[in-house]
């Protein structure tokens, strides 16, 4: 007997109070050490590994939804959104306009900042991370200058490198460089020409995003052979234009391809606020080097929330923009259909400011998508409450809930019930289908999209060159057929059906950005990585989304568990609609500033080490 078929309504004929939540649970081995070794040998042997990825994937419920289901809708193979409804209280940019004057808007829409007192302020007693505009003042007012905390910088990267076990914050990076863009910003102090409010910021780069001179490896020993850098990509190119100092090349999870942000090849970067945990991947070096106070702010990529897990593991900000937002050209995976670049900051605001400078959709994407214009939320006091009193808040309660420890959930409650006290924000309960047909969705489109990329350098030998659980992954996703990503894509159709449909009646989904918080890291993982996919489905939970639909999404931070660990708040928002989740994100983290703990790891590179 063959298996039975499932039909499914046209999405548009579904009754959304029928539908039923499903726990999300995934059934696989935790492997890491030597064991790991052997299984991704067996996985790659030519009869047993499809054997048992074929089982894991009917275990994990992967097969009915691609093989024996009758979709009806047309595949989507890249996101498609409507026309939307312009975005109230917020300021018009050009988007073809240069990057500083962007940058110059975004400023002028910040609510009024004292800095000069902000100055005297001891974060030994009152911790706070210092803002972009921390650093404008203290250079203006020559209190410090970017040579002299280039100088600090530089000594914190060294003292990682002797450090045992080490805190590889960085893949690539040349100290000479460093104190020579520096050394330019400094003079331009100096004679009173700063370029724009980001002149002598540091940031630090993903090792997927082209900054030239440096190699871009994507966390691998060799990727960087067979791609040579030539130029910076479109987004550094912005950043170096409004006078940023770019300190090299972060680390990453291997290729993307993992939610932890282990690394065997370079270290593992360790999470701030606690140096057993993971700091989340894939961005992992840019959210702890964030998180450490080493820079204000830095660039990652988000294919599968790898902006936002690390952000929200690390206590920072992490934005996704809606795909095309941001132009791609640059980095190792723009040619992708789930995938942006974005900021991760230590506060809303200067994730405001470095959107302002990155963003611009590249000319295939105006014209295949039609953004709407680039906006910024007016945060000034005359502009902060008129547009925010009205936001609707949707929560799919028993997905919210659907974490592994109820202190998340109760967290992010406790936000959404002090959004409704302090701002009379209604919370809308809402139903979502087929979240877990999403997943499988998202799991098909990013595989094999990353696969499609790694198929001729394999072919080459170099697979052989990845880490274990690279390897892993990559098994899975040779196991997908033509006709399973075509399913794929029919899927992704539909549910950004529903989710069209659910933004008629609300502004904005909130969910925790987690189910968990930083996992610990075992020692056994560190030399040859490891597999966990069920860490990763609780990471990856609630942020695929907004990848797989191509929706703008930020992780704020909240407040700790009761390990002093972070949690993050995440806020999902309509196509094109950056301006509505960062005013919400803004309110939120005025709600939720105090108490700010210190990470453990913390360096205060404006008033000394």
């Amino acid at each position: 007997m063959g298996k039975k078929k499932v039909v499914l309504l046209p999405a548009d004929e579904v009754d959304f109070s029928t539908v039923k939540y499903e726990d999300e649970k995934i059934e696989s081995p935790h492997i890491t050490g030597t064991v790991l070794k052997l299984f991704v040998n067996i996985l790659e042997a030519p009869v047993i590994g499809p054997l048992i990825i074929s089982a894991l994937r009917k275990k994990n419920k992967m097969v009915v939804p691609l093989r024996n289901t009758v979709i009806p809708e047309t595949p989507m193979f890249k996101p498609e959104f409507p026309p939307q409804e312009p975005e109230q209280g917020v300021v018009l940019v050009e988007e073809s306009g240069c990057p500083e004057d962007r940058v110059a808007t975004a400023l002028n829409c910040l609510p009024e900042y004292d800095a000069a007192s902000c100055w005297n302020d001891d974060l030994a007693t009152s911790f706070r991370y210092w803002k972009i505009r921390d650093f404008a003042y203290a250079y203006r007012a020559r209190l410090a200058t970017p040579s002299t905390i280039a100088e600090k910088i530089i000594s914190a990267l060294e003292e990682f490198n002797r450090a045992n076990p080490s805190t590889p914050f960085l893949i690539s990076y040349d100290v000479e460089d460093v104190r020579k863009q520096a050394a330019i910003s400094t003079q331009r102090f100096e004679e009173g020409n700063p370029i724009s409010i980001l002149d002598g910021v540091f940031m630090a780069i993903k090792d997927d995003i082209d900054c030239y001179p440096y190699p871009s490896k994507g966390g691998t020993t060799w990727f960087h052979e067979v791609r040579p850098v030539k130029k910076d990509a479109v987004s550094v190119s912005r950043l170096r234009s409004c006078g940023v100092i770019l300190i090299g090349k972060a680390n990453m999870h291997e290729l993307g391809l993992g939610t932890t942000g282990n690394n065997a090849n370079y270290g593992t970067t360790r999470n701030p606020h606690a140096h057993d945990r993971y700091t989340g991947g894939s961005s992992s070096g840019p959210a702890a080097i964030v998180a450490s106070g080493l820079c204000s702010a830095a660039l990652g990529t988000d294919g599968g929330g790898s902006v936002r897990i690390p952000s929200s593991l690390c206590g920072v900000v992490g934005l996704k923009t809606t795909y095309g937002r941001t132009d791609m050209r640059g980095s190792l995976c723009d040619a992708g259909t789930v995938e942006i670049i974005g900021p991760i900051a230590s506060s809303v605001e200067d994730a405001m400011l470095v959107y302002a400078a990155i963003l611009g959709s590249s000319p295939a994407d105006r014209i295949s998508l039609k953004p709407s214009p680039p906006c910024f939320p007016n945060l000034t006091s005359e502009g902060q409450f008129s547009a925010s009193g009205s936001l609707r808040l949707g929560k799919y309660t028993e997905w919210f809930n659907d974490v592994q420890s109820s202190e998340i959930s109760q967290k992010c409650d406790d936000v959404l019930k002090r959004l409704s006290e302090a701002y009379d924000c209604k919370t809308v309960e809402i139903a979502i289908p087929e979240l877990h047909e999403m997943r499988t969705a998202h799991v098909v489109s990013i595989g094999s999209e990353s696969l499609c990329s790694l198929n001729p350098h394999c072919e080459e030998g170099n697979c052989s060159k990845l880490t274990y659980d690279t390897r892993t992954n990559l098994a899975l996703f040779r196991s997908f057929s033509a006709a399973d990503y075509v399913a794929a894509q029919r899927f992704r159709r539909r549910i950004m059906y529903y989710h069209m449909e659910l933004f008629k009646n609300v502004d904005i989904i909130v969910t925790p950005t987690t189910g968990m918080t930083a996992p610990v890291i075992p020692p056994s993982a560190l030399e040859s990585g490891e597999s966990n996919l069920q860490v990763s489905g609780y990471l990856m939970r609630f942020v695929v989304t907004a990848n797989l639909l191509g929706l703008p999404a930020i992780s704020v931070p909240i407040g700790y568990d009761k390990d002093g660990l972070p949690i993050g708040l995440q806020l999902l928002g309509r196509p094109w609609g950056e301006a509505t989740i960062l005013r919400m994100a803004h309110i939120i983290e005025g709600l939720c500033d105090q108490p700010k703990k210190k990470p453990a790891l913390f360096y205060d590179v404006l008033k000394g080490i």
